[in-house]
């Protein structure tokens, strides 16, 4: 994973939340992917296209918040930070920072 991160430094990112309307296509399978935790409760599935353009998607049982980060240098200080979630009354909400 490291060496993905590294390679990947600088590129523009993606993160597919999941979308539950009706008559919208799935996105495309993404070919690769790893549990991040013991309990495999959080996975990252990841692709790329022609142009180096990376899509991720992050599964995770949660109790309605996310976050994930990508660090050139595996930190925090400088790492590019994404949060995502859903509100009690089901609106989706996304943040990078």
């Amino acid at each position: 994973m490291v060496f993905l991160f590294s390679r990947i430094k600088g590129m523009l990112f993606f993160l597919f939340l999941p979308c539950f309307c009706s008559g919208q296509p799935a996105p495309p399978p993404l070919r690769f992917s790893t549990f991040l935790d013991p309990s495999n409760m959080v996975c990252l599935r990841w692709d790329h296209d022609e142009q180096e353009l990376m899509s991720f998607e992050l599964q995770v049982h949660t109790t309605g918040w996310v976050a994930f980060g990508f660090s050139p240098h595996g930190e925090l200080p400088g790492s590019d930070i994404v949060i995502g979630g859903v509100f009690p009354n089901g609106s989706i909400y996304f943040s990078v920072s």
